[in-house]
């Protein structure tokens, strides 16, 4: 954790760097400083990862009330807890009305500073998870408004554009087999109805079972599985949703030769994990793309109404848990040999 202390005694800066020396030796804790707010506005210029700040309030050239309100402004992610005097007790009030965490009086007690940085670097964490959650579930994003977007400053955003890394994880497509021909002939109210009550049935068992919904696709989702038993639990979800679409029994309203059926492919292995997007339109995918999420929509392309199809080395991994049937060999692009095809039975 990079933290910025802005003090223009230079005692402050000696006692921080000797009082947590074992976290610094640690890599707990990184320190860099400043003696006022306009030095500090230029630290955090050359070093985006601050989370934290801790700042005095009385400060030539920039005080520590009008830092707050800058850092606010450009860095509303970053935390300031204020370090000053007891006597300065009606600008302490005046920082935490202005959104300033928690402050520390001086003389300073090292114990309670090292008590409130782990308390607020707890709370940089838990909004860290939730923007995390954010990207990687594109259900919540249908329900994020601007004003929390305008949390997301361009300078985390042009980070994590080019952030990723190589996962092991599970691919999910499921694909609402004839809908399309649906979708040309109804009325455009009764498709958006139909479709969502079919995503939802489908959402639901995507999440009981922790995996991530990353995408719409027309008449299809595509969900990714991480974790301890990412490809066991892609496969009970999917044989949970087969089971709940199925309860369906009632045909659609003029079109009683329509009853919903999933065709769903998966696939686990190695992909590469990351936002995937444009910096000048500042919209990006938090997805995952290559060969192993590939094969898993063309094993979905490939599956029959109600199938749930998996390649042979998955079929190896789960073959003491579900019941499976082989159903031939299926020729995927890019790949020189063929891929032995299992179907999930239950």
């Amino acid at each position: 954790m990079k933290i910025l202390v802005v003090d223009d005694e230079s005692d402050l800066q000696i006692l921080i760097k000797q009082k947590f020396r074992k976290q610094i030796r640690e890599n707990k804790y990184e320190f860099v400083f400043a003696a006022n707010g306009r030095e500090a506005l230029e630290v955090m210029d050359t070093n985006p990862d601050i989370s934290l700040v801790l700042s005095d309030i009385n400060m030539p050239e920039m005080d520590g009330l009008t830092l707050l309100i800058k850092i606010n402004e450009n860095n509303p992610l970053v935390k300031v807890v204020m370090v000053s005097a007891y006597g300065d007790m009606e600008n302490i009030r005046t920082a935490m009305n202005r959104g300033a965490f928690d402050f520390v009086c001086k003389p300073v007690n090292f114990d309670d500073l090292e008590v409130t940085m782990e308390k607020t670097i707890r709370h940089i964490e838990q909004i860290r998870q939730t923007f995390n959650a954010i990207r990687e579930n594109n259900i919540l994003r249908m329900y994020v408004d601007d004003s929390v977007l305008k949390f997301m400053s361009r300078q985390e955003f042009e980070q994590s554009i080019v952030s990723n890394e190589i996962i092991t994880a599970t691919a999910i497509f499921m694909d609402i087999c004839g809908f399309t021909a649906i979708s040309e002939k109804e009325k455009p109210d009764v498709v958006v109805k139909l479709i969502n009550k079919y995503f939802d049935i489908m959402v639901k068992e995507i999440i009981a079972q922790n995996g991530i919904v990353d995408k719409f696709m027309g008449d299809a989702i595509m969900a990714i599985f991480k974790g301890d038993y990412h490809l066991d639990r892609a496969i009970e979800a999917a044989l949970r949703v087969r089971e709940e679409i199925n309860k369906i029994s009632e045909p659609l309203e003029g079109r009683p030769d329509f009853i919903p059926k999933l065709a769903t492919g998966i696939k686990s292995g190695e992909m590469v994990s990351g936002n995937i997007g444009s910096v000048t339109l500042k919209r990006l995918d938090y997805t995952v793309i290559g060969d192993t999420v590939n094969t898993a929509q063309r094993l979905q392309s490939s599956a029959r109404p109600g199938q749930i199809l998996i390649a042979h080395d998955d079929y190896l991994t789960i073959r003491e848990s579900f019941e499976c049937n082989e159903v031939g060999t299926l020729k995927v692009k890019n790949k020189s040999t063929e891929l032995k095809v299992y179907e999930v039975l239950g």
